[in-house]
């Protein structure tokens, strides 16, 4: 008998062993039960399946799309499927009306597999039948102008006749309209009453709305707060408003745009007291926070025109205490070397604002040397697009070229110049233009050493293609009208080369031969293509083809070619780009940076 106990005690074990075997698949299999029996799955139409799987409770994305197997690993009970089953019925139709469906079927089977199932038929979408929009108030006023603007209104609402009707379309639709009649002259205009009469059986909306216009608004004196470092007539000299004239939201943020865009000002509000009862003499409240005046700034960088650079600045927006706005500089690049000091007044009540400043540089760029020391004034002026400017400019410069004589030029000239700016985002455009010329000269009646016209003018074009894509044309060309380019300092002679210009080329090294140097020509053309594809997020990669060259004459001109690839990245400050391009003249491979912003 004994010896038969180990024989007793295996039999035991794998009887444990069954049994636990025995109980495990039982449970497994009860718990699959209970999970096909809690889990919903839902049919509908694609148009508003994802709509219900995203806002009703009772369902869970990841269950009602879920394999059998996977079901079978979810646990629940046949109570939660029922309490499922009823927050469908609850919460589906009223959601379906929000996208138009005020007639939706919903039917609950029971699977053979176990499962339940919710099939949602919504039924027809709501359209827009009629639409109704009633005024009151002083814009219900028969007069002329009143009826034009009623009619205006009208046209633009939005939500027509034969659209399909969703809760979303309508609150924006009725957003806009009042919108657009508090935005001039009824500053307390408001939403008297709006109402959606559905028919079901016909799926088809009748809209009402009443906008109340209330009075029409004037403004009156200005209530200014913030100030302390400057006086109120600074502020003056940027307000473009009239006591008694009607009220137009447009121009209020037009005062704030060009308050906040000053170095005197971090921020500024501009409102008005929208009680109707000061209709008559509302008040331009203009609360102003002041910026620091002064600031000391330190940088470092690289560019692929002039190598490695460092540079200090310092600016004080308020010298003097008089709001005088001093800027000055000084930057030291591996190629060029500069200094500057300018000094800003106070924009006049005019719009203008005046300068003075003086520069000095010294730059070895394409073996020539250039000494250059200049004074100027200058007069400028820029409105919402645009920006002219007229200078009066005196300098003296000093060029060597390796291989040839030392030059000395002195010029007193007056120079005009405007740009226009029309793009969607200037810090990176996908669709408008910008352009911009210049016209300067001087004579040897006046201080200069040589009588000359400098001609110059620059465009460029960008077109959204596609949805991802940007197409980028760009243009220069420059004539300088003189007899020849002996005794014009090179500020107002043409060279071209590199970023920004025709890549393929060193910076500025298309020009006219003197000694072993490159200096500048009398003529410049530059044309460039360029396609930006944005692949995902902020990264993209470009392709281009530049062509340029600057000459002493026409005749001598030989547009060199350029093309090749880059990458691109969307910075804070505009798109980042680094382009490989080779220059077919010289047959070289040229690394370039570029931030691509429209100038």
């Amino acid at each position: 008998m004994p010896s038969d106990s180990p024989k007793l005690l295996r039999l035991s074990r794998a009887t444990n062993q069954l049994w636990l075997r025995v109980a495990a698949v039982t449970v497994l299999s009860l718990y699959a039960a209970f999970a096909n029996a809690a889990a919903l799955k839902l049919s509908a139409p694609d148009t508003v399946r994802t709509l219900i799987l995203k806002h009703v409770s009772a369902f869970d994305a990841k269950r009602a799309d879920t394999t059998e197997d996977e079901e079978a690993e979810q646990i629940s009970d046949e109570g939660d499927t029922l309490a499922r089953v009823r927050r469908a019925r609850k919460e589906i139709p009223g959601l379906l009306e929000t996208e138009g469906y005020f007639s939706p079927r919903i039917e609950v089977e029971q699977e053979p597999n176990g499962r339940t199932l919710v099939r949602v038929t919504p039924g027809r979408r709501t359209t827009v039948r009629e639409v109704e929009i009633r005024f009151a108030g002083e814009l219900a006023a028969d007069k002329d102008e009143r009826q034009a603007r009623r009619a205006a209104l009208v046209a633009a609402w939005p939500l027509t006749k034969d659209q399909p009707f969703t809760q979303a379309a309508w609150a924006a639709a009725k957003g806009k309209l009042l919108a657009d009649v508090s935005s001039h002259d009824f500053a307390a205009a408001r939403i008297a009453e709006s109402a959606v009469d559905v028919d079901p059986e016909r799926a088809a909306a009748r809209l009402l709305v009443v906008v109340d216009s209330g009075p029409a608004f004037r403004l009156g004196a200005i209530d200014l707060q913030g100030l302390s470092l400057y006086n109120r007539d600074l502020v003056e000299r940027y307000n473009v408003l009239r006591e008694g004239e009607p009220y137009d939201y447009e121009r209020l943020v037009a005062l704030q745009n060009a308050l906040q865009s000053t170095p005197y000002f971090s921020g500024a509000i501009v409102e008005i007291d929208r009680d109707p009862a000061l209709a008559d003499a509302t008040p331009v409240r203009i609360a102003i926070t002041e910026a620091e005046p002064r600031r000391f700034g330190v940088g470092v960088g690289f560019s692929s025109n002039t190598g490695a650079r460092s540079e200090v600045n310092y600016r004080d927006a308020n010298l003097f205490g008089r709001a005088f706005e001093l800027n000055s500089s000084v930057r030291v690049e591996e190629k060029r070397q500069s200094a500057f000091a300018d000094v800003f007044l106070p924009q006049t009540h005019s719009g203008f604002r005046d300068a003075a400043g003086i520069t000095w540089l010294n730059e070895d760029i394409q073996n020539l040397v250039t000494q250059r020391f200049s004074v100027g004034v200058q007069r400028m002026r820029t409105l919402q697009r645009s920006t002219v400017r007229v200078s009066l400019n005196y300098q003296r410069e000093i060029t060597r070229p390796e291989g040839a004589e030392e030059q000395v030029s002195t010029a007193f000239t007056l120079n005009y110049g405007a740009d226009v700016r029309t793009v969607d985002n200037p810090a990176d455009p996908r669709r408008g233009y910008s352009a911009g010329f210049q016209i300067g000269g001087g004579a040897r009646a006046l201080l200069s050493d040589q009588n000359f016209l400098r001609l110059y003018g620059r465009a460029q074009y960008f077109q959204p293609v596609a949805e991802s894509g940007t197409l980028i044309l760009r243009g220069e060309g420059g004539y300088t009208i003189a007899p020849s380019s002996q005794g014009i300092p090179q500020d107002f002679l043409f060279r071209t080369g590199g970023s920004q210009s025709v890549r393929g080329y060193d910076y500025q090294s298309l020009g006219v031969a003197e000694g072993s140097a490159v200096v500048g020509g009398r003529t410049l053309m530059v044309l460039s293509s360029e396609y930006v594809y944005w692949v995902s997020g902020p990264w993209g990669v470009a392709t281009f083809v530049d062509a340029g060259d600057a000459k002493d004459t026409w005749n001598d001109m030989r547009l060199k070619l350029g093309y090749g690839v880059g990458g691109r990245w969307r910075s804070p400050a505009g798109p980042l780009g680094m382009d490989v391009a080779y220059g077919q003249e010289d047959k070289k491979f040229r690394l370039h940076f570029t931030l691509a912003i429209a100038f």
